[in-house]
């Protein structure tokens, strides 16, 4: 029988490409469509059986830690409990409803109560989990504004709240009951962390998925592989549709055009680059932009910090 904190999904398998992106409207160079290389094969891994860390009132909060090999999609799942996924290192995309969220290296994603969600991981990822219990019916850290918990979110994490998790208690239900000391001790810190994640300041890092399946299916394809194509024509003509009707569905299903869509994903690249430690010059280049100042123009508009803040890995 199915377990009802952790309702796992069975999918075809996720095809993730390398993502190194081509250009975006603001890019001064345009460089050629890149001949079409074949994606990389993806490994699916069913879910951690999140049962073995299941929160209670006793022990609000539950951590666990795990190691994500590169090229590997998690299976779809939900919990009936609140997510936090830390990416410690690595860069994970998480896909939820009509939108998929970077997980860059020490931001978190809160993930609330029944939402199914596919983690993607490109580069090799170590991912720190938090399991919440909603307090009251409520899922929230906070007990006011809890609007804003409703929907998956990307938080910073600042340094406080990374020396927190770290000393969080990351073993499952199988050993010997805790003594009540050490559930005393442990509650104070899930209180800490709690109160922490409540007030962390949230990144904007989602990028918009279509309703309409025809374009949906082009939107993953850049997200797999977005290279292939320089123009929106050049996805048009893959899709077997006209420009017009491709621009069209962006501005009714997303409510934007390609250009800026596209930008988000580009962020999307640098952040990879960022964690593989190159320095700003080198990924500016590589995304073909003229120069370092358009670059960090665009991380501005996107981010509302700097490059140089942004791509901070603490």
């Amino acid at each position: 029988m199915a377990c009802p904190q952790c309702r796992c999904g069975v999918v075809g398998r996720v095809t993730i490409a390398r993502q190194v992106l081509s250009n975006s409207c603001q890019v001064s160079r345009t460089p050629a469509s890149q001949p079409h290389t074949e994606p990389r094969r993806r490994a699916l891994r069913a879910p951690t059986d999140a049962t073995r860390f299941t929160p209670t009132p006793q022990r609000p909060v539950r951590a666990h830690a795990q190691h994500v090999e590169p090229d590997t999609d998690i299976e779809p799942h939900s919990h009936a409990w609140a997510q936090v996924a830390i990416a410690a290192s690595g860069v994970a995309r998480i896909t939820a409803g009509n939108a998929t969220y970077l997980v860059p290296a020490w931001r978190a994603i809160w993930i609330p109560p029944g939402v199914v969600h596919v983690v993607s991981v490109v580069e090799a990822a170590e991912l720190l989990t938090l399991y919440v219990l909603p307090q009251d019916g409520v899922a929230s850290p906070v007990a006011a504004s809890t609007a804003d918990w409703e929907h998956c979110r990307v938080l910073e994490v600042t340094p406080l709240l990374r020396e927190l998790v770290l000393r969080m208690d990351m073993s499952d239900d199988s050993g010997e009951p805790r003594a009540p000391e050490w559930l005393a001790h442990e509650r104070r810190l899930n209180e800490l962390v709690l109160d922490e994640l409540g007030h962390a300041k949230p990144v904007r890092l989602g990028i918009a998925l279509p309703a309409d399946k025809r374009l949906r299916a082009l939107c993953r394809a850049v997200l797999d592989d977005p290279q292939r194509h320089a123009t929106l024509a050049g996805w048009a003509r893959e899709a077997g549709a006209s420009e017009r009707t491709v621009a069209r569905l962006f501005r009714d299903e997303l409510g934007t055009s390609f250009g800026p869509w596209r930008q988000q994903v580009l962020l999307g690249r640098a952040l990879t680059l960022a964690t593989q430690g190159k320095p700003m010059g080198l990924i500016a280049s590589e995304l073909g932009y003229a120069s370092a100042s358009a670059f960090s123009a665009m991380v501005r508009r996107s981010v509302g910090v700097p490059p140089s803040r942004f791509f901070d890995r603490g």
